[in-house]
């Protein structure tokens, strides 16, 4: 089961290439980003562009700001195969996992990671994807799909998303984007 709300940017405010100033599941810490649909046109990603196969209709996009960041907290399950007992004894992995991209040969990139957190708060262990290159999407512009998998730290009871898109390059655009987010855990035997 995915533990993100709205890692597909399908909910909410949206749909064109205008900046919005909330997103549903995620809180606004910089910049205003935007939830542009696939149909839009206009050099943003469109359904014939490299992406995810099962995608939505709309993406993640850093808008109009040179930095955009979006950050999503999650409590880690208490109970079941993937809950405390089972993470604390090193038998929860997990996979975090998104499309990335950016517009033709320009560098601005989104970059995915997820923190983990004790019951105190206190960071215990980070994954980072991301940002893909210009030269990872071969100039084109597009999303490519990045995972990182590894056990859940012991003590872990929190994750913390945070997802930045990144203007490089000219123009007002900040063309950093990303769409199907997901962090799972897995217990012992592939049971979610």
């Amino acid at each position: 089961m995915n533990l993100v709300i709205n890692g597909d940017a399908e909910t909410g405010p949206g749909g064109s290439a205008e900046p919005v100033g909330s997103v549903t599941g995620w809180n606004v810490r910089e910049g205003a980003p935007a939830l542009i649909a696939y149909s839009n046109g206009g050099g943003y990603p469109t359904p014939a562009d490299p992406g995810p196969p099962a995608r939505g209709s709309r993406f993640f996009s850093g808008g109009n700001s040179p930095r955009t960041a979006l950050v999503q907290d999650i409590a880690l399950p208490e109970q079941g195969t993937t809950g405390r007992r089972a993470v604390d004894a090193g038998r929860v992995r997990y996979t975090l996992a998104g499309w990335l991209g950016g517009y033709a040969a320009q560098e601005d990139g989104a970059r995915l990671s997820v923190e983990f957190r004790d019951a105190k708060g206190t960071p215990v262990a980070l994954s980072v994807l991301g940002p893909v290159t210009a030269a990872e999407r071969q100039s084109r512009t597009g999303l490519v799909e990045r995972t990182a998998s590894a056990t859940v730290p012991p003590g872990a009871r929190s994750a913390r998303l945070l997802l930045v898109f990144t203007r490089s390059g000219g123009g007002t655009s900040n063309d950093g984007y990303a769409d199907a987010i997901s962090l799972t855990l897995t217990a012992p035997g592939g049971r979610k």
